[in-house]
């Protein structure tokens, strides 16, 4: 099947889908353009700050000679994700291998709330079998390590990975299962140096104590090894949200031909400018995405990208006001490299509390708030080993953390950060003039 063109449609309710407009593919195969259809354009919404309601066809700007394909504005986030775009090349072993073809073939219950159809005159996506159940995660497990070793699969097994999706995150093996009428990302062990689905729901548990919203996660216990189950956010009641990536928020919000500046003050500008407002949520989404990146910082979760952080579109129809999303793929790289993949301040990437304090008033703090808040993180991940611990983490797996967590970069910085630094100085009362008239 070699697909050129293919048809937009939204899926907040799924039972009644609503047409948005024709993809198709330009640059040479590199990119995907957009045109809303008329019924759209008179009551639909725009999908990201980059899609305008107006009757043009959209296409990616091709401002970065070295990016990859990419498709226009939020559409972008309907692609795959790397794990996704891997067991579409091994299971359905596609023809061509453009954009499209992965587009076509991430099925329907892709992130947020946009669908990819063959019909523009009715919703007719790639067919998928129902989602697994928590009680197939086993042979789920043993399926995405077959594909990780390059293993011919059954046609059964080759079924039952096919209707997994693939929602944002990345290359490691993950599906999508059905746990009491609710959609899960569950993620499997993948041959790293510790237990990383149990560290994962653990550092994402221990986040939620440092005052940080999180996805609920549970951990599933497998033979010989764990999974982690990550419960999807922008699912609700049988509804979809539309969601957008910070890459998506981010380079929507950039000049023409200007660089994205990915990183979290830029997230915090555009929250503070676009997101919610009422009850002051906007503002305290900036400060807590403030939080998520010293927690980062310090817990050595350095594959922060922006691919990581999401957001969700409230009321679209009315304003499209924006709204942090839970966190998710929280967890320690364990690589001590040092940098993280996010832009935290005037020091780029360094993984620094200097840096990240560096541009607090992005995020709407003033030094003496930023740095309380620096403290609060600080007295949280203090517990990380105990609290790790408890969630069942091995001794081993607690050593091996350690070298980094409490290794001497990290460590350092949560023992000598002071906050008595970021003190607003007292202010001066000014002398009289001697010249000032009495009366």
């Amino acid at each position: 099947m070699r697909l050129d063109d293919l048809y937009l449609w939204y899926l907040a309710d799924p039972g009644a889908p609503r047409y948005v407009g024709a993809l198709k593919l330009v640059s040479a195969g590199k990119g995907v353009s957009l045109r809303y259809g008329e019924d759209w354009l008179a009551r639909g919404f725009p999908l990201s700050e980059d899609l305008p309601l107006v009757d043009n066809e959209f296409t990616p700007p091709g401002r970065l000679a070295g990016d990859a394909p990419r498709a226009v504005g939020a559409v972008d986030d309907a692609r795959p994700d790397r794990w996704g775009e891997k067991v579409i090349r091994f299971v359905d072993k596609p023809k061509r291998l453009s954009l499209m073809e992965y587009l076509y073939f991430a099925g329907d219950d892709r992130f947020g709330a946009l669908g990819v159809s063959t019909s523009e005159s009715r919703y007719s996506p790639r067919p998928v079998s129902p989602l697994p159940r928590l009680e197939h995660v086993q042979e789920l497990s043993e399926v995405a390590a077959k594909i990780e070793a390059a293993e011919p699969l059954s046609t059964v097994e080759a079924k039952i990975i096919a209707g997994g999706g693939s929602p944002l995150g990345g290359a490691k093996p993950k599906a999508l299962i059905e746990v009491d009428d609710e959609q899960w990302v569950i993620k499997f062990f993948n041959n790293e140096p510790v237990d990383s689905p149990l560290i994962e729901h653990a550092t994402m548990t221990l986040a939620e104590r440092a005052g940080i919203t999180v996805a609920k996660t549970k951990v599933i216990p497998l033979v010989g090894l764990n999974a982690v189950a990550i419960r999807r956010f922008d699912r609700e009641h049988g509804r979809r949200i539309h969601s957008i990536s910070a890459s998506t928020a981010i380079r929507a919000a950039t000049l023409p031909g200007a660089e994205p500046e990915m990183g979290y003050p830029e997230l915090a500008r555009i929250l503070r400018r676009v997101g919610v407002a009422q009850d002051n949520a906007n503002l305290r989404d900036a400060r807590e995405l403030f939080r998520r990146m010293v927690f980062n910082i310090l817990v050595d979760n350095t594959d922060d990208h922006e691919k990581n952080h999401s957001l969700l579109v409230v009321s679209p129809f009315d304003n499209g006001r924006l709204k942090l999303a839970p966190a998710y793929d929280v967890l320690p790289t364990n690589s001590g490299q040092g940098y993280q993949e996010f832009i935290c301040g005037t020091d780029g990437r360094d993984s620094t509390l200097k840096n990240a304090m560096s541009q607090c008033d992005a995020f709407g703090l003033l030094p003496a708030e930023a740095a309380a808040e620096v403290m609060v993180i600080i007295g949280v991940v203090n517990t990380w080993k105990e609290h790790f611990a408890r969630a069942g983490a091995t001794e081993r797996d607690l050593e091996s953390l350690a070298e980094r967590i409490d290794g001497n970069e990290l460590l350092r910085q949560r023992n000598e950060f002071d906050p008595s630094r970021f003190r607003a100085p007292p202010t001066k009362r000014k002398r009289p003039s001697p010249f000032r008239r009495h009366f």
